[in-house]
């Protein structure tokens, strides 16, 4: 088997929350912290699509920038091709960071409005040094606002010129100018409306057909990721709870949380309005559960799951983190550990 393009091992991210040390003196408090992410282990094959899925707050955006180095990891491991990158900084080292780029979450935020767009895109060309020459910049440019569906002509625009989808257009132009093999794309589409964000989705998998590109797409939406992805991965407070190819997981989810998420897609047969699902809100990622994390929403808890932090574990295609499913409560056969 080959070596993942990308791969991720034992890898957390904590914030200290605490109150000012003096404030901490006079009251008496204790530090608090939050486990954004909370040993996460994952590898992309070159080439395919892992997207990672949760609710707001579970620590998928965290992951994005660990990877791309805006944050560094508290601990753990991310090496690209062999490369360590776990305690570098974004941009560095160059000839790695060239190989990754990154595809914000809101096009209008993520452009410089004072900046024509020809400029934005040649930024990260003159910033790694791969056209130094201005003129071939500037051909580079117009051949790659062409190739994202706008016009050569667009280069002497503003952002605020252009609409949310076109903006993004701009936003994968500039991520695709350094020819980047690995794409991070954080909710690219969810800040579009829902015909602009099948404009770009196509865009994306024709981009990947044609370079060769490998995504870590990081969404929200299930109907969103059911279209573009080869692997999935769910996310649960700072936990990875059940990763499995794409179709795996829409045919035979395994986690109670998976089930959750894809019984909150519409279903116009009304097929799950009868299951029992879980109920309650997220915890508090400051003070999270004891033992499995999901455990005060899950109906199939027992004593165990509230003491006990799951491994992840091996069931047929997938792999879980789960006593429930371990155990066979979840009415899925008994599983083994991974590996």
């Amino acid at each position: 088997m080959t070596e993942p393009l990308l791969s991720v091992s034992g890898l957390k991210k904590s914030f200290d929350l605490s109150p000012p040390f003096l404030d901490r003196i006079f009251s008496g408090a204790k530090r608090q912290y939050v486990h954004a992410v909370d040993g996460v282990d994952l590898s992309i094959e070159r080439g395919t699509t892992l997207s990672l899925v949760g609710e707001s707050g579970c620590g998928k955006s965290t992951v994005a920038k660990l990877l791309m180095g805006l944050a560094r990891p508290s601990v753990g491991s991310i090496r690209f091709e062999g490369n360590e990158l776990a305690g570098t900084t974004a941009g560095k080292p160059p000839a790695v960071r060239r190989r990754m780029q990154m595809i914000f979450q809101d096009p209008f935020a993520s452009l410089n409005p004072r900046w024509r767009v020809a400029r934005i895109i040649a930024e990260p060309m003159k910033s790694f040094g791969t056209h130094p020459d201005a003129d071939v910049r500037r051909k580079e440019v117009d051949r790659l606002l062409e190739f994202v569906g706008l016009s050569a002509a667009d280069g002497e625009k503003f952002p605020h010129e252009f609409s949310g989808g076109q903006r993004q257009r701009i936003s994968i132009a500039r991520a695709i100018s350094t020819k980047p093999e690995f794409l991070v794309c954080d909710e690219p589409t969810s800040a579009l409306d829902v015909s602009v964000q099948a404009q770009i989705l196509n865009l994306m998998r024709e981009l990947q057909k044609e370079l060769g590109l490998t995504y870590l797409f990081i969404s929200h939406d299930l109907a969103v990721v059911n279209y573009i992805s080869d692997h999935i991965g769910v996310m649960y407070l700072g936990r990875l709870v059940e990763l499995a190819p794409a179709a795996e997981i829409f045919i035979n989810p395994q986690h109670p949380y998976t089930r959750l998420l894809l019984d909150t897609v519409p279903d116009i047969t009304m097929a799950h309005r009868d299951a029992e699902r879980p109920m309650g809100e997220v915890a508090n990622p400051v003070t999270p559960p004891i033992g499995c994390h999901f455990h005060p929403r899950c109906p199939l808890a027992n004593n165990r799951c509230r003491s006990e932090a799951p491994g992840f574990l091996q069931h047929g295609l997938a792999q879980v983190r789960c006593h429930a499913v371990e155990e066979g409560r979840a009415g899925l056969p008994l599983i083994r550990e991974a590996g």
